[in-house]
């Protein structure tokens, strides 16, 4: 009996074990798609001012995975900014805020399209830089992202460290010489 007990307890630790690591594989391919479906949502359409994708849709996705809250963080202007849960990424670098900039109702300003996302830079921001270009993207490196979060009013505290912004804006799309 105690051979039995013994056995059955293995075999309960060794099934956990298994499910811990399907789910860790699993998590590790939506991550991917999540990601895939963000730069998807930045990039310019060939030939065109136009993004490929559309942020809502990738914004929900990450909804869905639980990495961002159902609303977001905070709403200021015509920009909804979603904070996002550790584990993200982005282009190699840790994911930490996804903007998305939309017009609901006119508040007396100029809206411009698009989405954006700032990272914890992990080594060069090389990448970056050449998906901005590509893209017609502006890239901010290095940003204080806890000034910038205290300038929208988001209460949240990221430790010191290097932090880029890449902006995927209509405006940002616009060439310089139009």
């Amino acid at each position: 009996m105690k051979e039995l007990k013994f056995l059955q307890c293995h075999i309960q630790a060794i099934a956990g074990m298994l499910l811990a690591a399907s789910s860790a594989f699993a998590y590790g391919e939506t991550g991917q798609q999540l990601e895939t479906g963000l730069i998807h949502a930045l990039q310019l359409k060939p030939g065109t001012s136009e993004r490929s994708g559309y942020s809502g849709k990738a914004i929900q996705a990450y909804m869905q995975a639980g990495l961002v809250g159902k609303k977001p963080n905070q709403r200021s202007d015509y920009t909804d900014y979603y904070l996002v849960a550790e584990g993200a990424s982005f282009l190699g670098h840790e994911l930490v805020l996804i903007e998305e900039e939309y017009i609901t109702q006119y508040i007396g300003c100029c809206v411009s399209p698009g989405a954006g996302v700032t990272v914890k830079v992990n080594g060069s921001t090389k990448n970056l830089a050449a998906f901005a270009k590509t893209n017609r993207c502006t890239l901010l490196d290095p940003v204080d992202l806890n000034h910038a979060l205290r300038e929208d009013a988001i209460k949240a505290r990221f430790p010191k460290a290097h932090y880029a912004s890449l902006s995927c804006r209509e405006r940002d799309a616009i060439p310089d010489d139009a």
